[in-house]
């Protein structure tokens, strides 16, 4: 099942031209899976304090295909692609209307303390299953 979060691009969002600067797509990609997170009913503060992990983000393969422009209503959807014990893969594409934008697979990690790779917990390998 795909999750969906909308943004409006703002002004700040922009370039000279009124195009959405690149690396802002990788801030909207980050703020739907945050919220699919929340939605799932997973809370980062006490997987870290708890399972002493938290997540990160190992890869992303991206694809511009169109520019968003100021003041565009844009709709993020998140898909998770698989689940293996240590990671986490997801397909999110910015959509502005039935237009794909950008697309990108992302691949998520867990760290523990010391930055080192950790499993995902298992409640959360059989919440995204």
């Amino acid at each position: 099942m795909a999750h969906t979060f909308p943004i409006r691009v703002y002004y700040e969002d922009t370039d000279m031209a009124g195009i959405v600067y690149y690396a802002n797509y990788l801030k909207y990609i980050e703020r739907a899976r945050s919220d699919w997170v929340r939605q799932m009913g997973i809370d980062q503060n006490a997987m870290r304090e708890q399972d002493g992990v938290v997540f990160a983000v190992r890869r992303v393969e991206a694809d511009y295909l169109a520019p968003a422009k100021f003041d565009d209503e844009l709709e993020i959807r998140t898909q998770v692609q698989s689940v293996t014990g240590a990671r986490l893969v997801m397909e999110q594409h910015v959509l502005r209307a039935d237009e794909t934008l950008f697309s990108a697979q992302v691949t998520i990690v867990c760290l523990n303390e010391t930055g080192h790779p950790a499993r995902l917990p298992a409640n959360i390998r059989l919440i995204v299953h």
